[in-house]
């Protein structure tokens, strides 16, 4: 599945071929189909689904480090503006690409992306939530932080520059960190 990861990421989904893939892979075709029999849409979910889980697992070794979830955020952004950079601006993460692509097209792969993000905004609402604000709002932030994470990807990719990821780690941070506040205080929220 690494191969067809990084055909993803650099090629996108509708554009990679089973052919590339399997040349990729260093196995034949018949293989792909074997483990896969839904061809390249039963691929895409398993890869979707298990890059989806890497990033979720990797955000929270990002909170196991910092001292609170804003700073986990805005760490995190930050690292992603280091990989994109290193890379030449290549897509770090196949996820908001493929769902971009098959949103109207493809309704299992569309799934798929949903439970991937549905994974990121329940962890990390999880951590807003332990900032003492209602569960209801704080998912409501998180979905507001992995758009904001999303779109920063296109926006610091399109201008290769990725301060942009770093500035919007700064304004979700700050959004976190507003929202704590305000939970803090009685009848907010």
């Amino acid at each position: 599945m690494t191969a067809t990861n990084e055909l993803f990421r650099l090629k996108g989904y509708t554009a990679t071929t089973l052919a590339e893939i399997s040349a990729a892979a260093e196995a034949p075709v018949g293989s792909i189909y074997h483990f896969f029999p839904g061809g390249k849409a039963e691929l895409a979910e398993a890869v979707v689904l298990e890059t989806g889980e890497a990033y979720r697992e990797l955000f929270v070794l990002f909170v196991a480090e910092s001292s609170s979830p804003g700073e986990a955020v805005e760490a995190f952004f930050s690292g992603a503006a280091e990989t994109l950079e290193s890379s030449g601006f290549l897509d770090p993460c196949p996820i908001g690409g493929v769902g971009r692509e098959v949103a109207n097209v493809d309704e299992r792969l569309r799934r798929a992306v949903g439970r991937v993000f549905e994974t990121w905004v329940q962890t990390l609402a999880a951590g807003v939530g332990v900032l003492g604000v209602p569960a209801d709002r704080a998912a409501s932030v998180a979905r507001s932080v992995i758009a904001l994470l999303e779109g920063g990807f296109v926006l610091a990719r399109v201008e290769r520059n990725g301060d942009v990821l770093r500035h919007a780690g700064r304004e979700a941070r700050g959004m976190i960190e507003r929202t704590a506040a305000a939970a803090t205080v009685p009848g907010s929220c």
